[in-house]
C-alpha cells in the first residue's frame, strides 16, 4: 500500500510541478496594461438588451483586473452551454480597444467565427469599435490584412486564416481563443506571436490570453492539468432561458418521439437528430447518419432533411450548417460534429440515437445545441433495452454540466473530458485524477519545493520527466 502511494505521489508530483513551473514562468513575463475604465464598462453593461448573470459579472471583473496588470493574463473561461461567454469576452475586448490596443478572437470554424463577429458587432459597434471577420472565404483579404497591419481594425475575429504569415497586427494585446482544445499548441502560439510586432513572447511583452471552453472541467482536473491557468466559471443561464427537458426513451417507442418532432416542425421549429456513426457498423444495431436519414425521409415525407458528418469537406459542412441556421433544413441528421457549433435559436428538439454510447459530458454538450432561446426545448436520449443505464437517468434529471462532468470523471476517467480539452495525453498509470486527498498532499509538496529555491535543472531525471508535461501550457 505504501509503495503504491509512493508511486502515485511521484506521478502526480511531476504533473503538478510542471503546471506550477509554467505559471511561475508566465508570471515573469511582461504585458501592456489596459487600465479599468469604470464609466466605459458601466455604460456598456447599461446598454445591454439583457441583464448579466452574477457569474458573468464576476468573470468579467476578473478579466478586467487581469488586463490592468503588468503580467499577461492567462485565464480559462469555462462556461456551461449557453452561459454567455462571448459577452464576457466582449467586455475585455472593449477595455483593450479603448486603451489603444487591438484584440483578436479565434474560433475553430468559419460559421462560428461569423457568429462571434455578428455578436461583437452588435455589442461593440455603438462604442466606435471597428470589427472585421477574417476567414478563408473572406473577400478582399489583401486590403483587410493591410488595414489590420496598419491598426485600422480594432478587433479581428477569424479562423486559422489569421495564422498565415501575411497577417500582422499593429498593437495586438488581447487574444481570445474559443474552444481552445480544437487548436494545437503550435497554432495557439502562432496567434500569440502576432503581438509585439510579431515577436510574441520573445519581444518586450506578451499579449493577454483568454481561452474559452463550453466543456465543464471537474475541480480535480482543474487543480492538476490547468494549475497554471486562472479559471473563471459561468454556471448560470442568462435570464429567459429555460432548462432543456430531457427524457430517456427506449428505441421501441421511437414513434412517440416522431410525433413530438412533427409537433415542433409544424410550429415552425427545427430538429437535430444525432447518431454516433457515419456508416453502418459490423455490430449492425448502432444507428448511422446515412441510413437514419433514409429512415427519416420515409417517416417525414415532404420535410427538408440535411446530412452532416466529419468526412465531409469543410466547405460542405459550413454550407449545411449555414442552411440549417437559415431555416432551409428542418431536420439535421448529424454525427457529433455539431457538439461545438453555432446558435440555432429556432432548434428546439434533439434526438440522440444510441445515447448509451456517449459519456454524460458529451450528451450534455450535444444537448446544449438546443435551448438557445426563450423557447422550451427538448432532448430525447434513445437507447435499446440492453443499453439502458443509470447514467442516462442522471443526464435526464439534471442540466448541471459540472455535476455531470464530475460523475463522468469518476466513472470513465479523464479521457472523456481531458481528451477533448487539450492536446496531449494524460498518462497516469497509478495515480488517479479523482484522488483529491493525494492532489492536496502533492500541491503542498510542490509549494515547499518551489519555496526552497531549488531548481529542477539540478535534478536531470526530474527535469526530463517534468518537461513532457510542461508542453501543455497555453503560453509555452
Amino acid at each position: 500500500m505504501q509503495a503504491r502511494h509512493r508511486l502515485a505521489f511521484e506521478e502526480m508530483f511531476l504533473l503538478i510541478l510542471a503546471s506550477a513551473l509554467n505559471k511561475q514562468e508566465n508570471q515573469r513575463l511582461k504585458a501592456q496594461k489596459s487600465e479599468f475604465d469604470q464609466k466605459l464598462i458601466k455604460d456598456f453593461v447599461a446598454k445591454l438588451p439583457f441583464k448579466l448573470t452574477d457569474a458573468q459579472r464576476l468573470a468579467a471583473w476578473e478579466i478586467l483586473l487581469d488586463l490592468g496588470k503588468g503580467t499577461p493574463m492567462n485565464r480559462l473561461l469555462q462556461g456551461d452551454v449557453g452561459s454567455g461567454k462571448t459577452v464576457v469576452a466582449g467586455i475585455g475586448i472593449l477595455q483593450t480597444v479603448k486603451a489603444g490596443f487591438q484584440a483578436a478572437l479565434m474560433a475553430p470554424t468559419e460559421i462560428l467565427a461569423r457568429q462571434h463577429g455578428d455578436t461583437l458587432e452588435k455589442l461593440l459597434k455603438p462604442f466606435g469599435v471597428e470589427i472585421a471577420v477574417l476567414t478563408a472565404a473572406t473577400k478582399g483579404k489583401v486590403e483587410l490584412k493591410r488595414r489590420i497591419a496598419a491598426g485600422e481594425v480594432d478587433v479581428v475575429v477569424g479562423t486559422h486564416a489569421m495564422l498565415t504569415d501575411d497577417v500582422g497586427f499593429a498593437r495586438l494585446n488581447f487574444v481570445t481563443i474559443d474552444e481552445q482544445h480544437r487548436f494545437g499548441v503550435g497554432q495557439r502560439q502562432k496567434l500569440v506571436s502576432k503581438a509585439n510586432g510579431g515577436k510574441g513572447r520573445h519581444g518586450d511583452w506578451m499579449p493577454h490570453i483568454l481561452t474559452m471552453t463550453a466543456t465543464p472541467i471537474p475541480r480535480s482536473l482543474q487543480l492538476t492539468m490547468f494549475g497554471e491557468l486562472d479559471v473563471s466559471i459561468l454556471n448560470q443561464l442568462p435570464g429567459g432561458r429555460k432548462p432543456v427537458a430531457s427524457k430517456v426513451v427506449k428505441a421501441g417507442a421511437i414513434h412517440s418521439v416522431y410525433e413530438h418532432m412533427n409537433e415542433e416542425l409544424d410550429a415552425g421549429h427545427q430538429v437535430y437528430y444525432i447518431c454516433n456513426l457515419i456508416e453502418e457498423s459490423a455490430e449492425g444495431e448502432r444507428k448511422a447518419v446515412e441510413s437514419e436519414k433514409k429512415v427519416l425521409e420515409r417517416a417525414f415525407r415532404g420535410r427538408k432533411i440535411g446530412l452532416l458528418h466529419g468526412r465531409m469537406k469543410p466547405a460542405e459542412k459550413e454550407a449545411v450548417m449555414s442552411d440549417f441556421l437559415a431555416g432551409k433544413i428542418e431536420i439535421l441528421v448529424s454525427t457529433t460534429v455539431v457538439e461545438v457549433g453555432v446558435d440555432v435559436r429556432n432548434a428546439t428538439l434533439m434526438v440522440i440515437a444510441d445515447a448509451d454510447r456517449f459519456g454524460m459530458s458529451q450528451l450534455h454538450q450535444l444537448r446544449g445545441r438546443v435551448g438557445r432561446s426563450d423557447l422550451q426545448s427538448f432532448c430525447y436520449l434513445v437507447t435499446s433495452e440492453e443499453g439502458w443505464s443509470p447514467r442516462l437517468r442522471e443526464v435526464e434529471r439534471t442540466n448541471d454540466g459540472f455535476k455531470l462532468a464530475e460523475r463522468d470523471l469518476a466513472l470513465r476517467g479523464p479521457g472523456e473530458i481531458y481528451g477533448r480539452l487539450q492536446h496531449g495525453v494524460l498518462d497516469l498509470r497509478i495515480a488517479t485524477i479523482t484522488d483529491t486527498k493525494l492532489i492536496a498532499e502533492v500541491q503542498r509538496a510542490v509549494r515547499l519545493f518551489i519555496e526552497s529555491g531549488e531548481s529542477v535543472i539540478q535534478y536531470r531525471e526530474l527535469a526530463d520527466s517534468v518537461k513532457k508535461y510542461q508542453r501543455l501550457t497555453v503560453l509555452n
